[in-house]
């Protein structure tokens, strides 16, 4: 799997600092790290609709106290929408219906999150979920690490729901640097048999600081034995956070990836990556 193309598909106006999509019968669905909305855009017109998760909401939220929306799943009717943890008001988990178009429950992720920290030995100073993917019996969870600890965790979640009983499993992985600085993980994403997922490099020792951004590269986990099938680099300027299949075949997969670029500006750039399978 070497060659790949990436280009720009979508600039939305009225989303900052997206961190996860997910697309299905022409409608992309948002979150940002420092909103507490739910975003639904159109492709075929460019219509932009907007659903609250939180009371009060805002686009814009200060960094103190943002709710850190950085990973969305999707299974059946339902969009699973989850907080970093990376500080203590970033622990909730949103269910949102896409029938009713609203949340329909909230849960308060804080002692699954210890248990994970706990279980995968990842101090709480550097826990920070970037990823989460459902497939109805497994939940995979992406936390990113940083240059200080170097260890990327993919924690694995046996349950149907997160709120009954669950068998946990974790998987360590060391990525490539770009520039000298180590790649972290910035979402994933079940692809049948597959793990795939994004990785970015940012010149921080922090969960919670941002640093200058070195690049992004995309790769692939084999669910079986949960090592890397490979890793490509796409990009080395762009930091990208959010991945969601757009369509695929025999010989190709194509990704829409979201941008974060980590500034306060009220729009957000979407990416298309196709990827040969041969």
């Amino acid at each position: 799997m070497k060659k790949f193309t990436l280009e720009l598909v979508f600039h939305i106006i009225g989303i900052g600092s997206a961190s996860g999509l997910f697309y299905q019968n022409d409608l992309l669905y948002l979150i940002g790290d420092n909103s507490s909305y739910l975003y639904e855009y159109n492709v075929k017109n460019s219509n932009l609709a907007k659903y609250p998760l939180l009371q009060n909401p805002a686009d814009n939220i200060e960094k103190i106290s943002k709710p850190d929306f950085e990973s969305i799943t999707h299974y059946q009717d339902s969009l699973y929408i989850f907080g970093s943890g990376s500080t203590s008001n970033r622990n909730r988990m949103i269910e949102f219906s896409l029938l009713k178009k609203e949340k329909i429950q909230t849960n308060n992720m804080v002692d699954i999150y210890a248990i994970m920290q706990s279980f995968a030995s990842i101090k709480e100073t550097y826990f920070n979920l970037e990823g989460a993917s459902y497939d109805g019996e497994f939940w995979y969870f992406f936390n990113r690490g940083t240059n200080d600890s170097n260890k990327n965790t993919v924690l694995t979640l046996k349950a149907k729901k997160l709120d009954q009983e669950f068998a946990l499993m974790s998987n360590d992985y060391k990525l490539p640097k770009l520039k000298g600085v180590r790649t972290s993980f910035t979402d994933g994403l079940i692809v049948g048999d597959k793990l795939y997922f994004l990785a970015a490099a940012e010149n921080t020792k922090s969960t919670y600081e941002d640093g200058e951004i070195l690049g992004s590269i995309i790769g692939r986990i084999d669910i079986e034995s949960m090592k890397i099938d490979f890793t490509k680099t796409i990009s080395t300027t762009n930091k990208f956070e959010g991945l969601t299949v757009y369509k695929q075949d025999g010989k190709q997969i194509t990704f829409l990836l979201c941008e974060d670029k980590d500034n306060n500006e009220n729009e957000s750039d979407i990416f298309k990556l196709t990827l040969d399978l041969k």
